[in-house]
Formats: structure tokens, C-alpha cells, sequence
């Protein structure tokens, strides 16, 4: 059975926290060698509860898009973000992350009293944040921002797909599978691949030295 040791948090202000809304904040894409970080904030409506709300990880893709559309349409407000390719080179993927969750709580209409962060790092923020390891399986709205993250950047992956289909983000959505690495090597790296990843950076070295980039 699934702990409600962090749900409880949101339906009953602890004593050291503020009444008021509850954002949930989460990110997708820190792995990928292409694309940029996708982030969300999420502020549910208690009057509108929504079912199967869970880590996106865990959903099926078709699941996903189901509750993204009702996430949509119930929660009392929804922001996503997203931090560049450019960004995360010149950053590091971990600050480019934190800024697309400073950017996606900044787009919340309603401003929150709290907010509740997937991991163990806090984005700069000016209202009480708190960070919780494996909150997107544990708090609803930190799984309802998991799943708009998810499902934004993976519908932005299918449309580079539509540019590019030799690479086939349609299916690994960016990351370092075989055939990701085999398309860097017979094509090069585009303008959406992230160059400060050391696959990436290598593949660029070997192309530049025009040695076979097979392991």
C-alpha cells in the first residue's frame, strides 16, 4: 500500500507550515542528451479530486495523456517551463533544471503559500519551499506536475521527431539508447543535442578527427 505520510501534509497544514495553497513542482528530461528540462508546478483543487495520480515513470503513455488533459482542467492552476539546450550547456543540467522550476512557478496564476519539490534540491524561490525525496510518488500534486512535465516534453521530442525522423525521438525521446548513439554517429549531433554531455562531446571529438566512432 502507498504511504500517505506526504498526502496527509497537503490536506492538513503541519505545525510548522502556512495555510494556504500547496504547489507541486517536478521536471522532466535531466537524462536526455537532446532537448531541454521540463519543468511543472501544480496547484490542485481539493474539490476536485483526481484518481491515479502517481510518479509518470509509472504510467503507461496513453495513461499520461489521459490525466494530463484532467489535470488541465481541474487543478486551480498549472504552470510548465522549460530551460534550453543552450541553457543547460552554459549552466549544467542541474541549475538549468532549477531555473525551469524557478520559471514554472513564477507562470502560476495563483501565487502559493508552499511549495513542495520532487528531490532533494530547491530551486531559488521567494515563498517556503520544501524538497521531498521520491515526492512524485508520494504527493498528489508534485505527481500531477510529474505528469504535465513528462508529457509536454515528450510531445516536443515527437515533433523534433517530425523534423528529424532518422534519429527516432519519437521512440527514445532523446536519451543514449543503441540507436540514439547509432544516429549520432551516421548523421553528427543537431543544434538540439546537448553538447555539454560527455556521448555527445565525444561523438563531436570523433566526427571532428574523422576516426569510426564505434566503441
Amino acid at each position: 500500500m502507498r504511504s500517505n505520510k506526504f498526502l496527509k501534509a497537503e490536506q492538513a497544514p503541519l505545525a510548522w507550515d502556512v495555510p494556504g495553497l500547496l504547489a507541486g513542482v517536478d521536471e522532466a528530461g535531466r537524462g536526455p542528451l537532446a532537448g531541454p528540462v521540463v519543468a511543472a508546478a501544480v496547484i490542485l483543487d481539493d474539490r476536485a479530486p483526481i484518481k491515479g495520480l502517481a510518479d509518470s515513470k509509472q504510467l503507461t503513455a496513453l495513461r499520461r495523456e489521459r490525466l494530463y488533459d484532467e489535470i488541465r482542467a481541474k487543478a486551480l492552476c498549472c504552470s510548465v517551463a522549460q530551460a534550453s539546450v543552450e541553457e543547460i550547456d552554459q549552466l549544467n543540467i542541474l541549475q538549468a533544471t532549477l531555473l525551469a522550476m524557478r520559471r514554472a512557478v513564477a507562470g502560476l496564476r495563483l501565487k502559493p503559500a508552499k511549495v513542495l519539490v520532487d528531490g532533494n534540491r530547491l530551486p531559488p524561490l521567494d515563498v517556503l519551499a520544501e524538497a521531498i525525496v521520491s515526492g512524485d510518488a508520494l504527493v498528489p500534486s508534485i505527481s500531477a506536475a510529474s505528469i504535465l512535465a513528462k508529457v509536454t516534453r515528450d510531445r516536443l521530442l515527437c515533433e523534433l521527431h517530425l523534423q528529424h525522423p532518422e534519429y527516432g525521438f519519437d521512440r527514445h525521446k532523446g536519451y543514449g539508447t543503441a540507436q540514439h548513439m547509432q544516429a549520432l554517429q551516421a548523421h553528427g549531433a543537431l543544434a538540439v543535442h546537448r553538447r555539454s554531455f560527455a556521448p555527445v562531446a565525444r561523438m563531436l571529438v570523433v566526427s571532428a578527427d574523422g576516426k569510426d566512432a564505434s566503441p
